[in-house]
């Protein structure tokens, strides 16, 4: 159990950092360097590790078999007037993060489903598993367009200019009430959407790896 755990909850850090660093690395392809010049792409955990949401959120939520697990990495920044693209770079760059989460998905989740070819052990194969899922979950659960998740940025260009009003003055309210309005959001979501979104995860998670369950 306490292999399992530790194993799972560095498969999540280095998740998320890597969630993070794509973030700046699409900013930065894109005529932003704020990331890059603060430091922020580099593959130093230290430098995006949040101790709150990277470590001990996730220690509690899965040593208290919560049944849920997720945290989160410093924000990486950066400046969207200084972004080639202004209708769609921000919306590409919150996309790198989620993009990334689903290429780890599908290359570990291959490597289950080939592992008898690649005659990899049950050990590799079971801490594979973990990364898949903390992947899926992450990726799916940042596309919710809700701030400040990775979707509520990734949403805005396609909708019209009137709504697109709308709906970044919502986002700005939302934000005023910063890790409280987050913390209440986290509280709704496990309560009440938690069920079919856990259900969609795993239902991914067995596509990819041929895999009923953890």
């Amino acid at each position: 159990m306490e292999f399992t755990a530790i194993a799972t909850i560095a498969a999540l850090i280095v998740s998320i950092i890597l969630h993070e660093m794509a973030h700046g690395y699409m900013a930065d392809w894109l005529g932003d360097p704020t990331a890059r010049l603060q430091g922020r792409l580099s593959p130093n955990p230290l430098v995006h590790i949040d101790p709150l949401g990277s470590v001990v959120i996730p220690a509690l939520l899965l040593f208290s078999n919560a049944g849920i697990l997720f945290g989160w990495a410093k924000p990486v920044p950066y400046n969207p007037y200084n972004l080639r693209d202004q209708k769609w770079g921000e919306a590409m760059v919150a996309a790198a993060g989620p993009a990334v989460n689903l290429a780890l998905a599908l290359l570990f989740g291959m490597m289950i489903r080939f592992s008898e070819v690649l005659s990899l052990n049950s050990a590799f194969i079971e801490l594979s598993s973990y990364i898949v899922y903390i992947n899926i979950l992450l990726a799916f659960f940042n596309m919710i367009p809700i701030p400040p998740l990775d979707g509520s940025k990734i949403i805005q260009p396609f909708l019209p200019f009137t709504l697109q009003i709308k709906y970044r003055s919502f986002v700005h309210a939302f934000e005023r009430w910063g890790l409280i309005g987050t913390f209440i959001f986290i509280f709704i979501f496990i309560n009440i959407f938690w069920a079919p979104f856990s259900k969609l995860v795993f239902g991914v998670f067995s596509l990819l790896t041929g895999l009923n369950g953890l």
